[in-house]
């Protein structure tokens, strides 16, 4: 399954609307098998802030580890946030090459 996280739109800030977002795509994940990888497209995304981060991406890193792939992560807002989240909460994220 592929997600475009632009669908959220392209500025991607506050904890609560990370929040509102995973809120809003959790009911999605009841189709997810159990061996498909979770792609997160970052296309289009301008501003991608921790708090926001922190509350969409962290619960699905702890679900679905290396199956969660993140990809289209050059931006350098996204790159920063995926760095801090990394050392805050002692996770790696798969990042597609």
């Amino acid at each position: 399954m592929e997600i475009q996280l632009v669908k959220f739109g392209n500025t991607s800030v506050f904890r609560d609307r990370g929040r509102e977002a995973f809120t809003a795509f959790e009911p999605e994940l009841k189709n997810f098998s159990d061996s498909e990888e979770l792609i997160l497209d970052f296309s289009g995304i301008l501003t991608f802030a921790p708090s926001w981060g922190d509350e969409f991406l962290s619960p699905l890193v702890s679900k679905y580890g290396d199956r969660l792939i993140l990809k289209n992560t050059s931006n350098s807002s996204v790159k920063a946030t995926l760095d801090i989240l990394e050392k805050t909460r002692n996770i790696k994220f798969n990042v597609a090459s």
